[in-house]
């Protein structure tokens, strides 16, 4: 069954994305294409409703990007946000100058007031802050429109249209600053545009997969699976998809926590599929033995990973494709609505410079990391390496400070697990977005029994976030840092010290390296 779609018109504002999100979490289907994609393309797609998007330009000035006018006769409703408003607006014959400080001229907070008689707010508070972020200013509204909110600087803060099911906001319902933002776009879409809401996961799932399995055909595919959460989600639906002809090189370095190479390894057997585990754990450190700055390491275990990837690849011969985990964040986009251009996001540095395919694939890269979460649950994936916290590429090696050996390495291991194994059986790891222990290179005396030890410190660090940008560190109950502290001491030889980290971010990072 065919799903109803919504076009999201991307006009390069930053929080694109984040629309196609607020409408997938409406349980409608969605998906963005740049303002330059012709009107016969978007007419094929048979969309219910269509978004413009923000962006960074002003609508008057002769280079900023327009649409074709066809588009507002087709009869499908439109939802134009911020630059999308003014678009429509300029486009219908009203008129878009540059605000002056007396007509509004308005960013962040703004207390806005709703006609809730408008489709768009219909029962929602006649009243509430409305996240605003725009310099341009409605001098005219166009022909047919009536102002449907105001705030106290700014006559015409939304306009509708409602007989042709054209509404244009000047804020930007999608952040969670605009109060009953995502109400409204539920309004639009199911108050105007009439959908049904038949849209989930799982749909999601077979679409993927029978978009893979078409695309893919009787080809080979290779991928690179590094463990974390975006590679084995995409390893799996490749797997459901394609089954024998994917070809799976996870490269374990022996730096990564405890158990973990042996989980993805059972993680997967259940799909016949080549599964190549490599254990490199001896070439890897052998590299990185003596080498303490965070970069070097970095890079070293960048380009080492790429070697036994292409070592793995050579045997496997010529491919069709290479998948690759991009997910939306990764996928970031280049001037107004222009082709996204993906940056070297690869978890550990860039492609493979040996290995012979003849395109890449990203399944994933129409989601955000929750979404993929999601899907990862859907395709049968174990809960732990659903929820597996974010690791980073280098693993264990930028988070022991200074050079690199296996003891610490083996070290760093238990004292990590003894963190996260008391973290969850204390229910804390449900409050907690990112937790995990450092090796410090600082050695401090201590007594232990009757003598005197001089061991390493291990530093906890623990911290809350939504969005990873910033973060706060985390006030773990006294006492299960104490019962973490007492048993790292006593089960791990070689350390006798524990810090928790209490600096949130900014001004530190959330890893130390």
């Amino acid at each position: 069954m065919s799903h109803q779609t919504v076009i999201v018109l991307d006009f390069g504002g930053q929080y694109n994305q984040l629309i196609a999100r607020r409408v997938r979490e409406c349980n409608v289907y969605c998906e963005v294409k740049p303002y330059t994609t012709p009107l016969a393309e978007l007419k094929a797609m048979d969309p219910i409703g269509i978004i413009f998007t923000g962006g960074p330009n002003s609508v008057y000035l002769d280079d900023s990007p327009h649409v074709d006018s066809d588009i507002f006769t087709w009869g499908v409703p439109i939802l134009g946000i911020c630059y999308g408003c003014q678009l429509m607006a300029h486009a219908l014959g009203g008129q878009v100058t540059e605000a002056q400080d007396d007509s509004a001229r308005e960013y962040g907070k703004t207390q806005t007031y709703y006609d809730t008689a408008c489709k768009l707010f219909h029962g929602l508070p006649a009243q509430g802050i409305s996240w605003m972020s725009h310099g341009d200013y409605m001098a005219k509204v166009p022909e047919g429109f009536a102002l449907v909110a105001h705030s106290d600087a700014c006559p015409n803060v939304a306009i509708a249209d409602e007989t042709r099911g054209f509404y244009g906001v000047q804020f930007h319902p999608e952040v969670n600053h605009s109060e009953n933002g995502v109400a409204m776009i539920r309004n639009f879409l199911y108050e105007v545009c009439g959908a049904k809401g038949d849209w989930t996961m799982e749909d999601y799932k077979n679409t993927a997969i029978s978009a893979v399995r078409e695309k893919v055909g009787q080809g080979k595919v290779l991928l690179a699976l590094s463990g974390g959460v975006d590679s084995s989600v995409v390893a799996a639906l490749l797997a459901e998809a394609v089954g024998k002809q994917l070809t799976c090189v996870f490269v374990d370095h022996g730096l990564m926590r405890l158990n973990e190479g042996d989980e993805v390894e059972a993680a997967f057997s259940k799909w016949d599929i080549n599964f190549v585990r490599v254990d490199a754990e001896s070439r890897f450190l052998l590299k990185l033995a003596g080498v303490d700055e965070p970069e070097r390491k970095r890079k070293i275990i960048g380009e080492e990973f790429i070697r036994v990837f292409e070592e793995e690849a050579k045997k496997v011969g010529a491919v069709d494709f290479l998948a690759q985990g991009t997910i939306y964040p990764d996928v970031i986009e280049s001037g107004a609505g222009d082709a996204a251009v993906i940056k070297s996001h690869h978890n550990v540095g860039g492609l493979p410079d040996y290995v012979d395919f003849r395109e890449i694939i990203e399944p994933l890269r129409l989601l955000f990391k929750d979404e993929v979460r999601q899907l990862g649950r859907e395709l049968g994936l174990p809960e732990y390496l659903v929820s597996r916290q974010p690791f980073p590429g280098p693993g264990l090696a930028i988070r022991i400070i200074g050079d690199i050996t296996k003891e610490k390495a083996d070290m760093l291991r238990e004292a990590d697990f003894i963190f996260r194994d008391e973290i969850a059986k204390a229910g804390e790891d449900k409050n907690l977005n990112q937790y995990f222990a450092v090796l410090t290179n600082t050695r401090s005396v201590g007594v232990m029994g009757d003598g005197r030890t001089y061991d390493y410190t291990l530093a906890l660090r623990a911290v809350t976030t939504s969005d990873f940008m910033t973060a706060d560190w985390a006030r773990i109950p006294y006492d299960v840092l104490d019962k973490i502290s007492t048993r790292i001491v006593n089960e791990v030889k070689g350390i006798n010290r524990i810090c928790y980290d209490i600096t949130s971010k900014p001004p530190a990072t959330i890893e130390w390296e």
